[in-house]
Formats: structure tokens, C-alpha cells, sequence
């Protein structure tokens, strides 16, 4: 697909853009072209557009907003959407949380996330969606939020070694695919999950992710993480490099190492590649640990960080609220 129509595309049909209304693209300078890209896309549709690009050292990681990016978010005539075009690295995650809070605290404007993005993945990856399988995304997410209405606790096995429980009582359920208008969520792109912030004391078992890592890619080794009563107590891995980024991202706070979130994946084009943003939305689930303070509803986890782990042909049963269990997906595939 051609990039600037995908732009387009995820602009006008996840974050319903309109003609008339104000975007502000914040852009890493060695992502200036992907920013570009939505600049055209945007204009396309009559959008007011403005790009910020951000200097960025490739052996240095960013912990502050620049006061002139700080003074656009504030303005009193805040843009109605914006699309954060950035690095992926998990060191940079603490940054990355700080700008989603500052643009999307005052409840009024919509957020495109995209940490990571490249070109590929809108002309041939998760982003290159024609607009009707967008729509079929977004019903078959529909389908899959009415399922776990109710749903009080989940149990994941997996091939891979993966198995471990969560309770998700009283928590809510949601998509990225869609903006949601009552929360003003702000969403990744691309799109592709039903997801929730777990209890965050409830995850008990091994997850064995085998397929990806955010902020690590695609791995070489899997990783064992034993978790008790929602905090990870242990972390195992032949590659010791992904080890070591991973426990440095679990010191980084308290709960850090507490259970953040749990996601389905659904983008039928999503593929494994480098940056995780596209590898969490294939058909498989991932959970993270860390923040979740701006899901809906009720959320704990207020971590300056967070950190995704992917899990290969999963099986997931859950439990309702009147005791009765369903097989929701098995070895990757959803039932619905």
C-alpha cells in the first residue's frame, strides 16, 4: 500500500479525523520521513497540520520534554489530535509515558502512539490496512469485548512452557482499534488489540514469552518470568543481553515488576519484526508489566515504565463471574 494512504487511512478511520480539525506531529529527526508521511496524510483529509522533529543522539536517551514541545502540548488551543512518531528502545519508555500524559490530560484531544513505527509497516505491515479490513478489525474486536463481559479470571497455557492465572474482576476491558469518545483514550498505532489492566496483585505462574520483547525485538532465547501474587520474583534467559535489559527495566521502580496488562492480538497483517509495536498484534497474547494508570477504569499500576512479553500458540480459558469457563483461543487462534 502506498505509506501516505495508509496514513491517511489510520488518521480518518481509528482516530476519525475530520476535515477542519489540528494535528501535531511530534517526529524523531531518524523518523522524519514516517512523520512526513503523516503530514501529507493529513493534509490530504484538510487537516491543520504541524510537525515538531526532535533532535535525537544515537547513544543517548531522551528523559525530558523540550520546553518548546512542553509549550505546544499546553497551548490553550491544544491540537485535536496528536500522532507521537519516536524511537522504540525500553530505555526510553519513561519518556515516552511522561509525553502521553502531558498531551492527553486535559481529556480533549485523541493520540496516535507509535513508538518504533517505520515505513514498512505501512506499506506492508500492520499499518498497511485498506479501510474495510480496518472496519472487519473493529467488529471482530466488538465481538471479542462482548465474550469477556463478566469474565472474573484468566488462565493462559502455552506450548512454550507459559502457564499462569490472573484475576481481571472489576477491571474493564477495551480496544486500541477504535477511539473510544466517553474516555478519550489514547491508542498505539497500529492497532490491533483487545487488552486490560489485570488486578495487579493477582497473576500467579511461569510466562514463558518465546516470540518478542518490547524494547527487545524478536529473541534469540525465550524468557522465563515467574510471577507470585502479581509481582515477578524471578527472570531467566540463554540471551543474556535481553536478560540484562529486562531486569534493568524492572528496577526501575517498585512496580515494575507488578503485572500491568493483559492483550489479545487481532491485526491480520501484524507480523513479527523488530520493533514489538507490530509483534503484539499477531494472533497470540502478551502480557506487560508496569504502568497501566490510563486504561479505563479501575488501575493500580502507577510505574514509570512498562514492558510487553509475547507468548507463541496460546490457549486461553476464562472464568465468568456464575462459574462457567470458556475456551477463548487456542494455539493462537481466537474462537468466537
Amino acid at each position: 500500500m502506498d505509506a501516505e494512504t495508509a496514513a491517511a487511512n489510520a488518521l480518518e478511520t481509528v482516530l476519525e479525523a475530520r476535515p477542519g480539525e489540528s494535528v501535531l506531529i511530534v517526529c524523531d529527526d531518524v523518523r522524519r520521513e514516517v512523520g512526513e508521511v503523516f503530514a501529507r496524510g493529513a493534509m490530504s483529509l484538510g487537516l491543520w497540520t504541524r510537525m515538531v522533529v526532535l533532535k535525537t543522539s544515537e547513544d543517548e536517551y531522551r528523559t525530558k520534554v523540550p520546553p518548546e514541545l512542553l509549550e505546544m502540548i499546553n497551548s490553550p488551543h491544544q491540537p485535536d489530535i496528536f500522532i507521537n512518531i519516536l524511537r522504540g528502545p525500553a530505555q526510553e519508555t519513561p519518556f515516552r509515558i511522561k509525553i502521553i500524559d502531558l498531551e492527553t490530560r486535559k481529556g480533549r484531544s485523541r493520540l496516535g502512539h507509535c513508538p518504533g513505527i517505520t515505513m514498512d509497516m505501512l506499506t506492508e505491515g500492520a499499518l498497511s490496512l485498506t479501510r474495510e479490513e480496518t472496519k472487519e478489525m473493529q467488529e471482530r474486536a466488538k465481538n471479542l469485548l462482548a465474550l469477556l463481559q463478566d469474565v472474573e479470571a484468566v488462565h493462559v497455557t502455552a506450548p512454550g512452557g507459559s502457564d499462569f492465572t490472573l484475576s481481571v474482576k472489576g477491571r474493564t476491558w477495551f480496544t486500541d482499534t477504535a477511539i473510544d469518545w466517553k474516555t478519550m483514550k489514547w491508542m498505539n498505532l497500529p492497532t490491533g488489540e483487545v487488552l486490560v489492566g489485570p488486578v495487579e496483585t493477582s497473576m500467579n505462574g511461569v510466562l514463558v514469552s518465546d516470540l518478542a520483547a518490547g524494547g527487545i525485538g524478536p529473541l534469540k532465547a525465550p524468557i522465563t518470568i515467574r510471577v507470585e501474587n502479581g509481582m515477578v520474583v524471578d527472570v531467566q534467559s540463554d540471551d543474556e543481553e535481553a536478560l540484562k535489559i529486562v531486569r534493568e527495566t524492572q528496577a526501575t521502580d517498585k512496580m515494575a515488576k507488578f503485572v500491568g496488562e493483559f492483550a489479545f492480538g487481532l491485526n491480520p497483517r501484524a507480523r513479527l519484526v523488530d520493533e514489538f509495536l507490530e509483534s503484539e498484534k499477531v494472533s497470540a497474547i502478551h502480557v506487560a508489566f508496569g504502568n497501566n494508570r490510563d486504561y479505563p477504569g479501575v488501575t493500580a499500576n502507577n510505574s514509570a515504565t512498562h514492558q510487553d512479553f509475547l507468548v507463541s500458540r496460546p490457549t486461553v480459558e476464562v472464568t465468568y463471574a456464575d462459574g462457567r469457563t470458556r475456551v477463548v483461543m487456542r494455539n493462537g487462534e481466537l474462537l468466537l
